[in-house]
């Protein structure tokens, strides 16, 4: 099969023909229908993320199931499926207490699958998985826990952002932040997760929603999606605005969703007194923000990570097909740009630049 290989950091990704082998008991083979273009994944490529290579990237995708492992009872052939990059053992501590996106074996077997093995090669050399979903490819084998079923004719490029960007998004508003309604809520980054942060706060009725971004297009952008306000540090502080647009207390809720040292201390900066501040960007490793501990104590912030929005795959993205297909959530507007598999570069190219909204690879 076809597939976009990652052998070394800094370098493009290679298209060429791999082998796929046979899914193992509790696994699932799948034709890959759509994948999104998201930042984790540029992260790797730049070197910003560890990861072992060479490596299949893609963690936000859907397909088909093709064929299926011993004991796989979840889905069978001909099934459509979102794929979660947080697959669950079912029976380490994490998962047992309800909170299976932290499951350790997960965690405890990076780019394989959950059995600590490949079933990506080129000849006698492996190819690992990124995030056990490797869906920069033609098809994949993934585990059971990582299949989550939709509807026969439920759209495969709306399928595949629910597999990360708003399940992230939204999750760490509704799930994690659980914002009250009627508060004020400054989101710090307004790309593909960012935007889905302000859909959750708009859906929890919150009263004021302040897009914070670089980009002007993203804060336009971001408007259509809920964003009542916008502030561009390029243009002025981002704390001073953000306290300013809340009566000089700052906002009850803050989130970092672009990943690095410097928007964590905006976003920390920028919480009233017994505020809550929760990350969700993944900032480059080794890279650290500073946050005073005098202001922490003093001042009663909770800060706080948020990872997959603190949502249960197996429950929680059926909620969010239900808010989209109740029109509460818009996903179709999040995707401006298609691409095909050769076009993966070209892609992350337009990431890391200013282009808005989600880009989603659709051909194969």
């Amino acid at each position: 099969m076809k597939a976009a290989v990652l052998y070394q950091a800094g370098q493009p990704l290679v298209i060429e023909d791999v082998e796929l082998d046979p899914p193992k008991a509790g696994e699932v083979h799948i034709k890959i229908g759509a994948a999104g273009i998201c930042r984790s994944d540029l992260h790797v490529i730049k070197g910003e993320a560890n990861h072992l290579m060479p490596a299949v990237l893609g963690h936000e995708g859907s397909g088909t199931v093709l064929d299926v492992g011993p004991g796989v009872t979840r889905v069978k052939p001909g099934d459509r499926v979102i794929l979660s990059f947080v697959p669950y053992c079912g029976h380490c501590h994490f998962c047992l207490t309800n909170r299976a996106n932290l499951c350790d074996r997960h965690q405890a077997t990076p780019g394989t699958l959950l059995d600590g093995t490949t079933r990506l090669h080129k000849g006698t050399q492996r190819i690992h998985h990124y995030g056990k979903v490797a869906c920069f490819a033609q098809e994949a084998v993934v585990p059971e826990t990582g299949c989550i079923p939709v509807a026969p004719d439920f759209p495969l490029p709306q399928a595949a952002l629910i597999g990360c960007c708003v399940t992230t998004g939204v999750g760490a508003a509704i799930y994690n932040a659980r914002i009250t309604p009627g508060s004020t809520v400054a989101v710090v980054g307004c790309g593909g997760v960012g935007l889905n942060v302000v859909q959750g706060a708009r859906l929890q009725n919150a009263g004021k929603i302040i897009a914070v971004d670089i980009s002007e297009g993203k804060l336009e952008f971001a408007m259509r999606f809920g964003a009542t306000h916008s502030v561009n540090p390029t243009v002025q502080d981002p704390v001073a605005a953000v306290k300013e647009l809340t009566g000089g207390l700052g906002a009850d809720y803050t989130f970092e969703v672009f990943g690095s040292g410097e928007t964590v201390q905006t976003a920390f900066n920028a919480a009233r007194k017994g505020g809550t501040v929760v990350v969700v960007g993944l900032a480059p490793a080794g890279e650290y923000a500073s946050i005073d501990p005098i202001a922490l104590v003093r001042q009663e912030k909770t800060l706080k990570g948020s990872y997959y929005g603190s949502a249960r795959p197996v429950t929680d993205m059926p909620v969010m097909v239900q808010l989209y297909q109740s029109g509460k959530i818009d996903i179709d507007g999040l995707i401006t740009r298609t691409y095909r598999l050769e076009d993966i570069n070209q892609a992350y190219k337009d990431i890391d630049g200013s282009d808005v909204g989600r880009g989603v690879i659709t051909q194969f």
